[in-house]
């Protein structure tokens, strides 16, 4: 990363505090140090020290060894026992010879470094830099993570919005579709409300996803509502609707045990048709999907939807990312959100989701409690 000095423009000053308990000491070194956009704070005591230091953001702390009362290292055990100031990068000022032993209680207690008196002035001067520039760049990289996590809530707040809104005007075209075929029988007018419908329902389910992403994005997860429910007719009725909108391709529904619970049913039949959809598209075309529910465990349910194909193995670890599909496959019938919304839908019913790509066979396994509100 390349910093310029004019990215540090807008940032306020950097603090440097000196601890010493001579006030010639503070007096020769707050000389050295003094520059432009840098706040010197001084303190005789190690007490006085940490009051600034419960006032001020600290980008280096200057302390001297030996002070009555309170000496660097105390202090500077003080400081590392505290949150505020245990990043604070301490250099230890001595005019004691090198000791072995005061070097590794020093460093031990959190110094960076070791400045011996007489000073010299470059030294100090090219130490502290050093220092300063690290805290400019930390301070101007929280900065714009700020920035930039704000940009994004913004764009998904738009997107849930205009999500929202287009709903209206694309329920009245999806309306006017469905009314054609009773106006006319012309061929050619009914072959065109078809694909009207067609491609606003399919519109219909991005909108849907873009708002479920910004709920799972804005709102920490997306809600759910949980009653009485049989998975088997939930997940029937989802096979049903692909196999009218797949007549080409086979679907199987195997099933066995209890599948009673209480879910939210419409949720669950939302992360049935992601995982079949997702199979039906990506899966081998000339290859049966098979959809599995085994309700044998008394607290757990699992919903199995299995597919021939294959998944490269630098892949693997992102299939449940958002967009991921759709950066894959380039032009898709989705935003490749299904396996995400499918994850978080998951995690709302305090669920889990996995996949199993072994061989020639792909298999996304979902396991739910009983109880949505039990882990």
């Amino acid at each position: 990363m390349t910093v310029r000095p004019s990215d540090f423009a807008e940032l306020p000053p950097v603090t440097c505090l000196i601890v010493d308990d001579l006030e010639e000491n503070l007096i020769a070194l707050s000389a050295l140090l003094r520059r432009d956009g840098v706040t010197l704070v001084t303190a005789r005591s190690g007490a006085e020290a940490l009051e600034h230091l419960l006032v001020h953001d600290v980008a280096l702390a200057l302390v001297d060894v030996q002070m009555p009362d309170m000496d660097g290292f105390e202090l500077a055990e003080l400081m590392r026992g505290t949150e505020r100031t245990r990043q604070v990068p301490i250099i230890f000022v001595t005019a004691g010879a090198r000791d072995e032993h005061r070097l590794f209680r020093g460093y031990e207690s959190g110094a960076v470094d070791f400045l011996y008196k007489p000073i010299e002035p470059h030294l100090v001067r090219s130490k502290a830099d050093v220092f300063f520039q690290l805290y400019r760049q930390k301070r101007r990289l929280a900065q714009e993570l700020k920035e930039r996590t704000e940009t994004l809530r913004l764009s998904e707040m738009f997107s849930a919005m205009l999500g929202h809104d287009l709903r209206n005007p694309l329920a009245t075209i999806i309306g006017s579709a469905q009314l054609l075929p009773r106006m006319t029988r012309d061929p050619e007018i009914l072959r065109v409300a078809e694909r009207m419908e067609a491609s606003g329902m399919r519109m219909n389910r991005m909108i849907g996803d873009m708002l479920d992403l910004a709920r799972a994005r804005l709102a920490g997860g997306i809600p759910v509502h949980a009653e009485p429910a049989d998975l088997r007719v939930i997940v029937d009725k989802v096979v049903q609707e692909y196999a009218a909108t797949w007549p080409h391709r086979r679907i199987d529904l195997h099933a066995s045990g209890d599948l009673a619970g209480e879910w939210d049913a419409d949720r669950i039949a939302q992360i049935a048709g992601n995982l079949v959809g997702n199979a039906l598209q990506h899966g081998d075309a000339e290859a049966p999907v098979d959809v599995f529910l085994d309700g044998r465990e008394r607290a757990t349910v699992e919903l199995t939807v299995a597919n021939a194909g294959t998944i490269p193995d630098d892949v693997l670890p992102y299939v449940f990312d958002p967009f991921r599909r759709a950066r894959q496959h380039g032009r898709s019938d989705g935003l490749g959100l299904g396996l995400y919304i499918a994850r978080q839908l998951a995690q709302s019913h305090r669920g889990t989701i996995e996949v199993d790509a072994a061989g020639n066979r792909i298999a996304l396994r979902v396991r739910l409690p009983r109880r949505a509100g039990e882990a």
